[in-house]
């Protein structure tokens, strides 16, 4: 009965031991969230590159369709303008069109969109369609899951919309942007999967680079992260982000943490 338990919870797509190390903090992985199911999230940023420290909460919705397809809706509120307030919204969708499953390896590709609203003046080359920039996003995603090792690669194309009454005189106008990232995570704990129920310990390391075409400035972070999966429902992540490389200057998230809590509740959805 153990047995035909675990089968189907794997069949459904519940976080197991052996898709868990794919729960990316700072991307996203090709693979999608359940069937039927909605995620909720709550992600507090904090960056240091200011005069001072500010912050960003961001809540999120997220929404299982089905084995292919998935959306989120996030909304974004910061004190990164003088006062705590709604910044904007963005609205993110991927579709998996691709799949190879083995017995502890399988293979993912997903292309994404994501599309933005923001009332943040711009000050700086980078385009952030979380929080700082409107705009336009499109891109693929390649996910690898090898027993314990998960590694991902993603590539996207960002487009912002001009809007006149937000520019500042004398600061960067930014129009297009290439992004890239390739991610691995390790499942550490279980070392020997028993019971759904196991409490998962990842640990992650990303690369984050942005390159703006018209320019030519890029950069490159380092992301290391933390992750705890309870109960198969419950996740909670922390990790840091620092520039390892690179000449694209005030950028928001240049030294950035990010703390995160989610809670998922499976089949809600007729």
């Amino acid at each position: 009965m153990k047995r035909i338990l675990l089968l189907a919870l794997m069949m459904t797509g519940v976080y197991t031991s052996v898709s868990a190390q794919e729960l990316y903090v700072f991307t996203e992985p090709a693979s999608n969230m359940p069937k039927k199911s909605i995620g909720v999230r709550i992600t507090n940023e904090g960056m240091f590159n200011y005069p001072g420290y500010v912050s960003r909460t961001i809540p999120e919705v997220m929404i299982g369709f089905n084995k292919n397809l998935m959306m989120h809706a996030q909304a974004f509120f910061s004190d990164m303008d003088g006062k705590y307030r709604l910044e904007g919204g963005s609205l993110y969708a991927k579709y998996r069109f691709l799949s190879f499953d083995e017995a502890h390896s399988h293979f993912r590709a997903s292309a994404f969109g994501r599309v933005s609203t923001s009332k943040r003046p711009t000050y700086t080359r980078d385009i952030n369609l979380e929080g700082d920039n409107s705009g336009v996003q499109g891109g693929l995603i390649f996910t690898q899951l090898l027993h314990k090792l998960a590694l991902s690669s993603t590539l996207g194309y960002a487009h912002a919309f001009e809007n006149n009454d937000r520019q500042i005189a004398g600061m960067p106008q930014p129009k297009n942007m290439l992004s890239y990232s390739l991610s691995s995570g390790y499942l550490v704990l279980p070392v020997v999967y028993k019971d759904y129920k196991q409490p998962n310990f990842n640990v992650y390391l990303e690369l984050l680079g942005k390159t703006d075409p018209s320019s030519g400035q890029s950069y490159l972070d380092i992301a290391p992260a933390l992750q705890m999966v309870l109960n198969s429902t419950t996740r909670i992540d922390f990790g840091y982000r620092f520039q390892a490389t690179g000449n694209m200057d005030n950028r928001y998230t240049k030294n950035m943490y990010l703390l995160r809590a989610e809670f998922n509740f499976f089949n809600v959805l007729k």
